[in-house]
């Protein structure tokens, strides 16, 4: 079990995941966000590559739109 910090909260998942599952499972999915894992912009090309792991702390920004 790994315990993450996500936009300022505590979660835990199962198991170590990668950036594109989290987004996945958290419906983020063809949405325009930007990720920051541990203070550093993780490149979209990156997504499958970065594996979470405990203690990660991670800022998950979505883009919303307007006029």
């Amino acid at each position: 079990m790994i315990q993450l910090t996500i936009n300022g909260e505590a979660r835990q998942f199962d198991q170590s995941i990668n950036i594109a599952q989290f987004i996945d499972q958290n419906n983020l999915q063809g949405k325009r966000i930007a990720i920051e894992r541990n203070g550093e912009i993780v490149p979209r090309s990156q997504y499958a590559e970065q594996y979470l792991v405990d203690g990660d702390k991670l800022e998950v920004v979505v883009a919303v739109g307007g006029g």
